[in-house]
């Protein structure tokens, strides 16, 4: 019988503001790199209107400042980033009316610094050399003398709250009456991991949560504490931390947000992943799943693939994808996709004799 054709019928609201967009992101079923004893799922954060994660956290943070008061009306709003988070907030900073100031070191994808100023953010770039905590150390310095305010996405309750609130009961209504056995992610302020943990030790004991990070810049599994300030910031970048990179996770030091996971078992197991293995597979998400992820997407699946490999027959994973492949075009990500034709492509356009470019 032949199947009938696509329709929709639209979402049955209309919106206020792109903000009201935000959440709700959808969980997919991998169907071509999973392997058949178990079912994996992936939670595409790139369908929020700012195209990662970061969206859940900007809105929070912005909205619990305008709560207690600590953001005023038209006030500069400064934070340091590596880039998604600054994404977000620009989106959010420009729905709402307020200035954004951005620090970000100078080693992040030039795609991040177009992006935000797009939306009308000031982006001032730190030197490479100083790592996360240099565009750290920056933003504070520019809150300080300016009277800015300071957003603190490595510190603040507003992260991990909405995490608690949003991304973790959107996975248990998606998989009430199903079977939840692992949950992966990796970590950048921490906020998704400490966020999601409280609900689903609470809620879904049964599932078992596995936190990721680089493996040449193994911060948690390396067993050293971080050095802190007395508001809970990094006081200096931790000894475990070399570059790599899947922009976006396990800055030069273990955000305070993060700690909250690590101190109260927030997880079950920690599985390192390389940079050049979570590129692999995140070009194949695209290739054979038609699947638009970053880095930090292909590496989370990759430990889902590990995952996999000693998860019982029928076991259920689900994937946190944080971000779109698309924000990594001038990366070592794209490098295999040139601009031009490569000699395959050549070839099909000489196989008929019509329509080909002049040498």
């Amino acid at each position: 019988m032949e199947k009938a054709s696509r329709t929709t019928s639209g979402r049955g609201r209309l919106y206020d503001s792109i903000v009201d967009t935000i959440g709700d992101t959808p969980c997919v079923r991998l169907n071509r790199i999973a392997p058949e004893h178990v079912t994996i799922y992936v939670k595409g954060e790139f369908f929020n209107p700012g195209a990662s994660v970061k969206d859940r956290l900007a809105i929070s943070m912005i909205e619990e400042a305008e709560r207690s008061g600590a953001l005023k009306p038209g006030q500069t709003v400064v934070e340091a980033t590596s880039g998604n988070t600054g994404i977000g907030l620009a989106m959010v900073c420009a729905a709402k009316g307020y200035p954004l100031v951005v620090t970000m070191a100078e080693s992040f994808s030039v795609e991040r610094r177009q992006l935000m100023r797009y939306m009308g953010a000031k982006v001032i770039l730190t030197p490479k050399e100083q790592k996360g905590t240099g565009m750290y150390m920056k933003a504070k310095e520019l809150a300080e003398a300016n009277g800015w305010f300071y957003a603190r996405q490595f510190e603040t309750e507003a992260n991990a709250l909405i995490h608690e609130n949003t991304t973790a009961r959107e996975i248990l209504g998606d998989f009430a009456g199903s079977r939840l056995d692992y949950f992966v992610t990796g970590y950048g302020t921490g906020g998704t991991v400490a966020g999601v943990s409280r609900v689903l030790r609470r809620e879904r004991p049964e599932t078992k949560i596995i936190l990721s990070e680089p493996t040449n810049a193994a911060l948690v599994s390396s067993g050293t504490a971080q050095e802190r300030t007395e508001d809970g910031g990094p006081a200096v970048s931790h000894p475990a931390f070399q570059p790599h990179p899947i922009q976006g996770w396990t800055p030069d030091f273990i955000p305070l947000v993060l700690q909250e996971a690590l101190d109260n078992g927030g997880y079950d197991s920690l599985i390192p992943v390389a940079g050049p293995e979570g590129m692999a597979v995140a070009r194949r998400l695209a290739a054979e799943e038609g699947i638009l992820t970053g880095v930090s997407g292909g590496s989370t699946v990759a430990v889902a693939l590990q995952v996999a490999q000693s998860a019982a027959p029928g076991s259920v994973i689900l994937a946190m994808l944080p971000d779109t492949g698309e924000r990594y075009l001038s990366t070592p990500l794209f490098e295999p996709y040139g601009a031009e034709m490569n000699t395959e492509e050549l070839a099909i356009s000489a196989s008929t004799p019509g329509y080909q470019l002049k040498a």
